[in-house]
Formats: structure tokens, C-alpha cells, sequence
């Protein structure tokens, strides 16, 4: 399923762990973009987190092949154990700007149910062959994580209106720095690349044409999302 021979790209964030970048990861990605068009109607819409879009859970099997080839090939270059707990799913990016929910126009971080001594890396598999549709970018606060948590939860109550006026911009996806976050790199999408990271950086889907996003899985946003909950290493 997986490339025998990866070749791990690291890609340095400024201040934070690396993201490493894997191109040509599946031996045949048109299998897996088939098989989501077989089962496109177990996609529904993820409510209840930060994606903006459907998504559908991966196969056990699936997420178990993930899971070795991260604990073989990347754990130790994130600075991280082995893996207690993880899943992944299939996603598609699908909403319009006047659509997205006030934390859907800023960067988030991957906060699972996690205790002190643990921690998340996540990855995205590129399995759509239009660059345009987008990459991934990584972020940092301006300002501390305390106030940074704050103003989230304040977003977070916030309608649409109040959080354009909050943001002094449109509704739309992040794609550069703002009042509250500076970009710190991005990474461009290919088709049949995955990138890994440590989930405690604040990422986002980096959409500059929202206008070519669909639902269908062999025209959209396609990937396939890893998180994995890590033991840390020792301090």
C-alpha cells in the first residue's frame, strides 16, 4: 500500500517541531480516491470540530498501516513515543466563505482528550491533483497562549458579523497573517504527498480558491487525516 523506500522531506517551521513531507506515499493513490467515490455517500458534515467540510471515518486496517509507518518512519523525527491511541478519516473540504463558522476563518490546533504526559501529531494525505485547491499553513500567535485561548472562546461565541468585525476581514479562509497570526510557512499540495506534524501548531487548510472546491471526491479537496495521540518523549 505504502511506498517501501519513503524519501522524508523536513520542511523547518520557525520556532516549532519540523513538518516532514513525503512525496509519492501510496503505490497506487487512484485506488483510494476510487474507493471514496464507491462510498461517497457515508460522507456527512463535521459539526462538532474545526473542519469545514464532510468527512467519513478511514477503514481500521487503514489507520493501523498509518500507524506503523508513522511509528517506523516518523515518530522519531517529531520527538515523540509510541503511539497510544489513533484514527483517521477521510475529508473533503466543501464550504464557501459566507458558509464558515467564525473558527473556521482562523487557524486551529489538534486538541484531542489528552493527559499531561501525552501529545498529537496528525498528517494529511494530498489525494486530488489540482495544486490549486491548496496546501497546508502553519501559524504562530502574536500574542500569548493564554490570550490566545481567550480570544478563541470568545470567537467561538461570536455570530458571523461580530467576528468579521473582530477580524477586520470578509468571511474567508485563512491564507496569511492577520491581527492575531502570523503565517509561518505552507506547504503546496500534490497529489499523492503526506505531511506530518505536530498537532499543537496552529494549521489551517490553505484555500485561496474557493471557488474550485466541490463535494465530490474525485473533483474536491481530498485527503485522508491521521492524528495520532503520542506519549511525550522525556524532557
Amino acid at each position: 500500500m505504502f511506498n517501501p523506500n519513503p524519501r522524508i522531506e523536513v520542511v523547518d517551521i520557525p520556532g516549532q517541531k519540523p513538518c516532514l513531507v513525503v512525496d509519492d506515499f501510496l503505490i497506487d493513490p487512484d485506488l483510494m480516491v476510487d474507493a471514496a467515490v464507491r462510498y461517497r455517500d457515508g460522507f456527512s458534515a463535521a459539526p462538532f470540530n474545526a473542519y469545514p467540510g464532510i468527512e467519513m471515518p478511514a477503514p481500521e486496517a487503514l489507520s493501523a498501516r498509518l500507524d506503523e509507518f508513522f511509528g517506523q518512519h516518523v515518530r522519531h523525527l517529531l520527538g515523540v513515543r509510541r503511539t497510544v491511541q489513533m484514527h483517521s478519516r477521510l475529508s473533503i473540504v466543501t464550504l464557501q466563505p459566507p458558509q464558515l463558522q467564525p473558527l473556521q476563518r482562523i487557524c486551529h490546533r489538534d486538541r484531542l482528550d489528552i493527559t499531561a504526559d501525552q501529545c498529537v501529531a496528525a498528517s494529511v494525505l494530498y489525494l486530488f491533483k489540482d495544486a490549486a485547491l491548496g496546501g497546508t499553513s502553519f501559524y504562530a500567535p502574536r500574542q500569548g497562549l493564554d490570550q490566545t485561548n481567550a480570544l478563541i472562546a470568545a470567537w467561538n461565541r461570536m455570530d458571523q458579523q461580530a467576528m468579521t468585525q473582530a477580524l477586520g476581514a470578509e468571511p474567508g479562509y485563512l491564507t496569511g497573517s492577520n491581527a492575531y497570526f502570523d503565517l509561518l510557512a505552507t506547504v503546496p499540495a500534490k497529489f499523492n504527498r503526506i505531511i506530518f506534524y505536530d498537532g499543537a501548531m496552529f494549521h489551517s487548510s490553505h484555500v485561496t480558491r474557493p471557488d474550485l472546491l466541490s463535494d465530490a471526491p474525485d473533483l474536491g479537496r481530498l485527503t485522508l487525516n491521521g492524528f495520532f495521540v503520542c506519549r511525550k518523549a522525556a524532557a
